[in-house]
């Protein structure tokens, strides 16, 4: 069985990490043939690439030139065509499609081509409070219009799942649940190493307080700066470790300088996947202040490592983040909350201990790739199966119909 899935970029991020991981998975089960579409990735290195993690595999990446972020009605209908012709050419059974524009064009050109399953997971919103009414109106209707051509959506939190319904997209039995899972290992074994600390100019006994994510709008990070002077005040010992690349890096360090805590507050710049582990091995905790993420992996990579999480109620992250058991959750936008509950956590280690603890037995039987894997798998036998008992019912009509007209005749 051919399965294609299509992305609109690899770059470092929850959503292609889950791809990649999903599609390598595939490869070792016998009953499937993958194939991983996407558009190029971002020349910009504040974004990064996982393109290399899947290009030196025959035959798995197709890249669509065409197909990018930023709506462009020629590059998009040439995306299109070729998806269109690419689908018709290789006749995959499940077409699997993934974030904004890659999901519409995707399932609508795999529609045309007359693909039988159509899965499309849903990573983030699309839509929602965090932008205007005109776009919203726009890619609320371009998802109500794909999602008529969807067989299952796959959601990797349940407050995606609500979101959408809420939107009209889809019925709720077309949805399933599927977190997105990760190498566990690595965090796991991720350790508070000293020597790291030292090459990072934090102290051995620092209170360091991390940020993984891009330093971009709606990130959260100006709630933790906002936050910043008022904590190092209560606890001289606290650091702020900032891990990611980002086109706000100099607005940030800006404002670090403005306020006058350059020295406690340290700027990663872009990092590898690979790296991620070590660095929250050395936090003592996750804060997690995004405005728009369907459930944010470094959630649970911070809980398999062992630590606390301060997260704002936003999307999915509840649902990982689980107040007063894995960590605190806060209002969106509450910074009163988002210091009083950092200074809380400085102060009360076994806290931290107990918190670190209950979120790792949560990730390890939840967020494993295997697990992740075979969950899909599950899903695509079930429609599998649905479409072939489809067929065979719609033969079997057929050729009673016809006999009955030759009995009639």
């Amino acid at each position: 069985m051919l399965v294609s899935h299509v992305i609109t970029r690899l770059i470092l991020g929850g959503a292609q990490e889950n791809v990649v991981a999903t599609v390598l998975g595939l490869q070792s089960h016998a009953d499937y043939e993958v194939e991983l579409i996407s558009g190029p990735t971002s020349r910009d290195q504040t974004e990064g690439s996982i393109q290399h993690l899947v290009e030196g595999k025959p035959g798995l990446l197709t890249l669509v030139p065409d197909l990018v972020r930023p709506v462009s009605p020629l590059r998009d209908f040439r995306a299109f065509s070729k998806l269109r012709r690419h689908f018709q050419r290789r006749r995959p059974e499940i077409v699997h499609t993934h974030s904004g524009k890659a999901g519409i064009l995707g399932r609508l050109a795999a529609r045309v081509a007359g693909v039988p399953q159509i899965i499309h997971t849903i990573h983030g919103p699309s839509f929602g409070s965090f932008q205007g009414f005109l776009p919203n109106l726009v890619f609320r209707t371009a998802e109500r219009i794909a999602g008529i051509y969807t067989t299952r959506f796959v959601s990797v939190a349940e407050a995606m799942r609500q979101q959408y319904l809420r939107a009209g997209i889809g019925r709720a039995e077309e949805y399933t649940k599927i977190f997105s899972g990760f190498d566990l290992r690595p965090f796991l074994e991720a350790k508070n190493d000293f020597s790291l600390r030292e090459r990072l100019g934090i102290e051995p006994d620092a209170f360091v307080i991390g940020k993984v994510g891009r330093l971009f709008e709606l990130k959260g990070h100006d709630d933790l700066l906002a936050v910043a002077p008022q904590i190092f005040r209560d606890e001289p010992k606290a650091k702020i470790l900032l891990i990611g690349g980002g086109e706000w890096r100099e607005r940030f360090e800006g404002i670090v300088r403005e306020r006058g805590i350059r020295e406690q507050v340290i700027f990663t710049g872009l990092v590898s996947p690979e790296e991620v582990a070590s660095l929250i091995g050395i936090m003592d905790v996750v804060v997690h202040l995004s405005r728009r993420e369907g459930l944010p992996r470094v959630i649970p990579q911070s809980l398999a490592a062992g630590k606390p999480v301060v997260a704002m109620d936003s999307d999915g992250a509840g649902e990982v983040c689980r107040n007063g058991e894995t960590g605190y959750l806060i209002p969106v936008g509450d910074t009163a909350q988002l210091a009083a509950k950092i200074l809380h956590l400085a102060r009360k280690a076994e806290l931290r201990e107990r918190f670190g603890r209950q979120g790792r037995l949560l990730v390890e039987k939840e967020f494993a790739i295997e697990t992740m894997v075979s969950r899909i798998i599950a899903l695509y036998d079930e429609v599998t199966i649905r479409w072939t008992a489809w067929r065979v019912a719609s033969v079997w009509a057929g050729a009673i119909r016809f006999s009955g007209f030759l009995l009639r005749w």
